[in-house]
């Protein structure tokens, strides 16, 4: 046996127990036991007449136990008593008291306790004290009616017999119905009603109390009270009076652990209110509880805490009376340190401590064998120290069993414990010849686990019988344990462990092999990722190749190997990888590389680098610089997630310098401080003040010079700083746009405030954003609200246009200014145009909506425009001149086509001169080219046909129009169109070539011998042409596509072919083409094989399942299996249904005509060759035997007499219609009226409103009237239906009962591309194209 070194060290550092546990491996030796109590009746045991008196005593020990019984201190023999059985077990003397009466019961009642003996001493339980009690009886009384004025108090007495069981109570009346219980009325824990004062509805005479014994299981009820209330017309207020109790006060105890209940019930009229108060401290809020309406106080798990005053008060507009509990709190005896037993060895000194508290403190008394130590000789070597037993130099002689039993007035604790004095030979319990493992530089643990008494000496020898310890690497444990310190190559071989005391000694060998150490030779890295990325730790590792290795990986002391299957931990091949980074991912992760001697462990710290946190507060001063639209902005900095919100500086930059470093290229400080619709900053940079651009581009910080650069061209380098982090501060107006934010600028991240240049009438809101290389963070809290003075507009609006909607106007429109360029509350334009090429005077009008329409024009004119922004503070700068046009008219010109030519059957090349500009009355935007298919060439289509168009742009004059329809007709319109719209159409018609055909359809497989098989399909959807035939190709499967036949059907009109001389053992893939003039088409394949392959049934997947008198067997035909025909049996206990033929394509079968609840067992023949046999029983309570079939059963009559009931309905229904109708009209005058939804007219189209319909094709797909070839023998007890044949139908009768029906089934939907529930296009349901 191999241990494993890893998991014994912890053991060995135990110090050796000076007291003996005889381990369970210790055998070949018979050793007794002390005897010892293992269940024991209760000390309380109440028994009810008809109950079996059970008193149980049951203990274990070697030799066999010998029992007694003592009953009020006097010895008793159940066997001696009448009545009493007494187990016949060995480790029993448990007895029963059967026949049990109440004064069978009362001659047993006592104090009993059970002694067990064997020769190592005597154990005793503790005292059982057996109560009898007989049936609860209600002491008879003459019940007086109770007479009291209305409002007065009243008390209903209860006094039920006394129970040593806590019993429960009820006040009901005689209707069995409760007594209502409030503030007014309740019972008290005694079990009386009390009223606080009466009322005249409380007048009844039947409140009964009863009482409820658990024990006995019995209700006994109390003679009923009559309350009789006299009516008064003044009731008498009076303040609150205790009527519970009486006194005010009262002393309890209350037992520690136990509940506490306090009780107070008042009387007085208004109906007082109770609350409770704790003087001596606060009230424990946790563990109490209010009840009965605040009249009971219950304490939950009192504590010593918990003595002391507790004071309940009655209250009403009258006055209060109060009751004050003085509460004790006492505890039953518990253990402190209850004694144990223990084994010992000779001259050992033995000890008992019994250790008990209580309140008051428990009596503590001594018994050795049962007998109290007062009545034992003086001579004795115990002695009694403090509440323990000590006996010194024991000796097998000593063995004994020790009782300690501790006592106060609430109750009694008992313990047994024995000294066994035991003397035994020294055993090795390790396994000998046992083989441990370490590694290289570890440290081993040689076992050497001994027992026996007196406790063995145990040395380690080495194969020499020397003692191993003269090597210091080598160390002993006092439990027997050799330790080996940095082992070495040399430490392999066998040691010896000898154990030894007076009576004998004995000796163990143990083998030591030493193997290498794990190594990690390439562990972990640290590293510095981004948060959300993802991480990849690798870790490689070297082992002893004798040993099963293993890699796991540890987050933080957490095992990340269970998690490797999540989708945040990737763990494979040494790997880990953590995806979806978080901060809280940052910390060490280590690389354990273990086998089961060694685990050695590498880490590596990943730093998770993120977008910085929030900035936490932001404050606002210099508020005086408003005036001049400035104001300062500070803050505290944001948490940098370890990417620091500071600047770097740059190295040189490179030479030639930009022109920005060249000299004069530096603009003013000045320039920089206004002219910014969003406003700038300044900020300082050490001596300089450093401006920040706050354009477009984003932040650039420019250095201004203290001084001039010299003119020559001697090269400067510059101090050039740019932001790796800073602060973005934005702002925003809860006035103008509330809850938009908008940028003001950034700052370097080393600084945490900066002077902003606003714009004017802003109501700034700010908040500053901290960003780091990986992003921006949350933004700060917002500042206080700052309102800049108003000023002039400095801007004007742009994208100004001029453009008409009609032609007779110009419609001048431009993009508002921004709200935050208005400067003042509002804005308006000041728009000003007139003629192109004109010299007049300018019209104008001030609006405040983005638009003017200017009318009377003439059609398409050019203009000159302008338009200024003002507002009240005055105008804004002068603004520049667009031109813009008048309204456009309708195209008058055609476009001219030069020819179409054909590329394929699918795509053609439309050209056209380009129109005259003048005909366009507008800017010509574009020419729209519609097409669209007319038919086919053998046949035109009757149906609005789906229109395409193309729109080309103005420069073009040519398309090519592709995707189209080979061997058709289509029809062609071009159109040039401007702003207005189309213009009129050139037209032309042009025909596509034929092409090759779609693939055919429904291609199937029918097996017709050993050598021959039959195929099916049916033509494709698209002909694209003239038909001309069909190219069959076959070839066998099993033979890597060699040896395939082709052939040339040219029977356009063939929908069947047979082939024969085929292998009967190999399947083979069919391919069908049709073909044309152009060619063979795409193909359909299929596969299969004749009857000898494919015949052979399948009946894996067969199932069956049953109602109450039919059956469904059902399966799943096999991809390729022939269909075939077979035969269904159903056969019971004496009785035999036909079943039925079925198809194997017909996937189901129901068998009706069952008996319920009946097995039946199913057989399947083919060709009268058993196949398959299943069983299935029905559903139903029984059998059911039906009478013989009588006349009215007969099928003929029944549909007899059921077409003489329909005809008498039909004529019923005439009748009253006759009568009800004034005059008829023809029905062919009301269909005449009907229009159909084809032949309405379409609105006029115009451009861009085209409505998408399917395309019609141009030929006939097979019809409903070929047969199935997969579906022809349909399952029984299938429903048929109208959808079935082809059509659902819609009927509908006029005022007169004609009948009109109107047709919108499968057909109509399938000619349109609709899909109806039948499911997708096959041989069943084939989709039928119309022309």
């Amino acid at each position: 046996m191999v241990v494993a070194l890893r998991y014994v060290w912890p053991l060995l550092f135990c110090s050796p127990c000076l007291l003996i546990q005889i381990p369970e491996e210790y055998e070949g030796h018979h050793v007794m036991e002390p005897p010892v109590i293992t269940e024991q009746s209760p000390r309380r045991l109440v028994v009810f007449p008809t109950d079996d008196i059970s008193l149980k005593c049951e203990a274990s020990g070697k030799p066999e136990v010998q029992f007694r019984w003592t009953r009020d201190g006097v010895h008793f023999k159940p066997k001696d008593e009448l009545g009493v059985t007494v187990y016949q077990s060995p480790h029993s003397g448990s007895f029963t008291i059967t026949g049990n009466n109440s004064n069978f019961a009362q001659r047993f009642q006592g104090i009993y306790r059970c002694f067990a003996s064997n020769k190592l001493g005597t154990a005793m339980s503790h005292e059982i004290r057996l109560m009898a009690e007989g049936a609860p009886k209600w002491p008879k009384e003459t019940v007086k009616p109770v007479e009291v004025e209305e409002g007065e108090s009243v008390v209903l007495p209860c006094h039920p017999p006394p129970s040593a069981e806590p019993l429960r109570i009820y006040w009901m009346n005689s209707k069995i119905l409760h007594i209502k219980q409030d503030e007014r009325v309740t019972m008290g824990q005694n079990g009386n009603l009390y009223f606080a004062n009466v009322l005249t509805s409380d007048n009844h005479s039947d409140y009964i109390c009863h009482a409820h014994f658990p024990g006995t299981r019995t209700i006994i009820q109390k003679e009923p009270i009559d309350l009789r209330v006299k009516a008064t017309n003044s009731m008498i207020d009076r303040k609150p009076r205790l009527l519970f109790p009486t006194n005010s006060s009262s002393h309890l105890v209350a037992l520690q652990g136990q509940p506490l209940v306090l009780e107070c019930i008042a009387e007085g009229f208004p109906t007082p209110t109770i609350k409770w108060l704790r003087p001596s401290g606060p009230m424990p809020a946790d563990r109490v509880t209010y009840q009965n309406h605040n009249k009971t106080l219950q304490l939950l798990n009192v504590g010593e805490e918990d003595d002391g005053e507790y004071r309940c008060l009655a209250e009403n507009p009258l006055g209060s009376a109060r009751h004050d509990y003085y509460v004790t709190v006492e505890a039953a005896p518990y253990w402190l340190h209850k004694p144990q037993s223990h084994l010992y060895g000779p001259g050992e000194t033995a000890r008992l401590d019994c250790e008990v508290q209580g309140r008051p403190q428990p009596e503590i008394t001594w018994r050795i064998n049962g007998i109290p130590v007062e009545e034992l000789a003086k001579d004795q070597k115990y002695r009694i120290q403090r509440g323990a037993l000590i006996l010194s130099n024991v000796q097998p002689s000593d063995t004994m069993v020790t009782q300690c039993e501790a006592g106060n007035r609430h109750g009694l604790l008992l313990a047994n414990a024995y000294i066994y004095v035991v003397q035994l030979p020294a055993k090795i319990l390790t396994a000998d010849n046992q083989t441990y493992m370490a590694v290289r530089g570890s440290t081993a643990y040689l076992l050497c686990k001994a027992f026996g008494a007196p406790v063995p000496s145990v040395q380690w020898l080495d194969e020499d019988g020397t003692t191993v310890l003269q090597d210091e690497r080598f160390f002993p444990y006092a439990n027997g344990t050799l330790g080996i310190r940095d082992l070495q190559a040399n430490d392999t071989g066998r040691y010896f462990c000898q154990a030894a005391n007076d009576q004998n000694n004995v000796t163990i060998v143990a083998n030591l092999q030493i193997k290498d150490a794990t190594q990690i030779t390439q562990g972990p890295r640290s590293t510095i990722e981004k948060k959300g990325s993802r991480v990849t730790f690798t870790c490689q590792a070297s082992f002893d190749p004798s040993l099963q290795p293993s890699i796991t990986w540890r987050g933080d002391g957490r095992d990340l190997q269970e998690l490797g299957d999540s989708d945040k931990y990737f763990i494979e091949d040494g790997r880990l990888v953590i995806h979806s980074l978080d901060y809280s991912d940052q910390g060490n992760y280590s690389c354990v590389a273990s086998t089961e001697l060694d685990v050695v462990e590498s880490r590596a710290q990943l730093l998770v680098v993120g977008s910085p946190g929030s900035v936490p507060q932001l404050a606002l001063s210099d508020l005086h610089l408003l005036k001049q639209s400035q104001v300062r902005l500070s803050w505290s900095p944001a948490e940098d997630h370890n990417a620091p919100i500071e600047s770097k500086r740059c190295h040189p930059p490179p030479s030639p310098l930009p022109a920005l470093f060249r000299p004069g290229a530096f603009p003013s400080p000045g320039a920089f401080l206004g002219g910014h619709g969003l406003g700038g900053l300044t900020f300082p940079h050490g001596n300089l003040e450093m401006p920040v651009d706050l354009g477009t581009q984003g932040p650039r910080l420019y250095p201004t010079p203290p001084q001039p650069f010299p003119t020559s061209h001697t090269l400067i380098t510059p101090l050039l700083v740019y932001f790796l982090a800073e602060y973005d501060i934005e702002f925003e107006d809860k006035e103008m746009a509330p809850e938009k934010w908008y940028s003001l600028g950034k700052v370097p991240g080393n600084q945490t405030s900066t002077t902003l240049k606003l714009s004017p009438y802003v109501h700034y809101t700010f908040r500053v954003t901290a960003i780091n290389k990986y992003g921006p963070g949350e933004p700060s809290p917002v500042s206080e609200t700052v309102v800049t003075p108003e000023a002039a507009p400095e801007k004007n609006p742009v994208n100004v246009k001029g453009e008409g909607n009609e032609t007779t106007n110009m419609v001048i429109t431009w993009k508002p200014l921004r709200w935050m360029d208005w400067n003042a509350p509002q804005v308006q334009y000041r728009v000003q145009w007139r003629r192109q090429g004109t010299q007049g005077p300018w019209q104008e009008q001030i609006v405040s909506d983005p638009f003017l329409v200017v009318s009377n024009t003439s059609t398409f004119v050019p203009y000159e425009i302008k338009v200024q922004a003002v507002n009240r503070q005055g105008k804004g700068p002068e603004p520049q001149v667009t031109i813009g046009y008048s309204g456009e008219d309708y195209p008058q010109a055609v476009p001219e086509l030069e020819g179409i030519e054909i590329l394929n059957s699918s795509a053609v090349l439309v050209k056209w001169r380009p129109v005259d500009l003048a005909q366009v009355k507008g800017h010509l935007r574009g020419y729209n080219v519609t097409y669209w298919r007319e038919g086919s060439q053998r046949k035109h289509s009757r149906r609005h046909a789906h229109r395409d168009h193309v729109v080309v742009p103005a420069n073009t004059t040519s398309v090519i129009l592709s995707g189209l329809r080979p061997y058709s007709s289509y029809h062609l319109e071009v159109q040039a169109f401007n702003g207005r719209g189309l213009g009129p159409a050139s037209e032309f018609t042009f025909s596509t070539p034929e092409g090759v055909p779609g693939h055919p359809e429904a291609l199937h497989v029918e097996c017709q011998s050993n050598t021959s098989l039959r195929l099916y399909w049916q033509p494709p959807l698209s002909h694209n042409g003239v038909l001309t035939g069909y190219v069959l190709s076959y070839r066998p499967l099993d033979e890597g596509g060699k040896g395939q036949l082709s052939f040339n059907l040219r029977d356009p009109e063939l929908r069947t072919h047979n082939l024969t001389d085929l292998s009967p053992h190999l399947r083979y893939r069919f391919q069908l083409q049709a073909t044309t003039r152009e060619g063979p088409g795409e193909a359909i394949v299929r596969e299969g094989g004749t009857m000898a392959l494919s015949g052979i049934s399948d009946f894996g997947n067969i199932s069956a399942t049953a109602g109450e008198n039919y059956s469904v067997v059902s399966w799943v035909p096999r991809e390729g299996q022939c269909n075939f025909r077979f035969h269904i049996l159903f056969k019971a206990l004496g009785e035999e249904k036909g079943g039925a033929y079925v198809s194997y394509n017909q996937s189901s079968y129901t068998q009706g005509d069952l008996q319920p609840d009946t097995d039946y067992e199913i057989h399947l023949f083919k060709e009268r060759m058993f196949q398959h046999r299943m069983a299935v029983k029905t559903n139903g309570t029984g059998r059911v035997r039906l009478p013989p079939a009588g006349f009215a059963t007969e099928g003929w009559f029944i549909g007899f007499v059921s077409a003489i009931i329909l005809l008498l309905l039909l004529l019923l229904i005439l009748c009253f219609i006759k009568r009800s109708k004034g005059g008829k009209y023809s029905v062919k005058d009301k269909e005449d009226t009907q229009v159909d939804s084809e032949a309405r007219p379409m609105k006029d189209e115009t451009f861009g409103e085209y409505r998408s319909l399917e395309s019609d094709n141009e030929e006939k797909a097979f019809g409903s009237s070929q047969p199935s070839l997969n579906g022809d023998i349909k399952p029984l007890g299938s429903d048929d239906s109208l959808a079935d044949y082809g059509g659902s139908v819609d009927v509908q009768f006029n005022e007169d009962g004609s009948f009109i029906g109107q047709y919108s089934g499968k057909k109509e939907k399938e000619a349109t591309g609709g899909n109806d529930s039948s499911g997708a296009t096959s041989p069943i349901n084939p989709a039928v194209a119309l022309e």
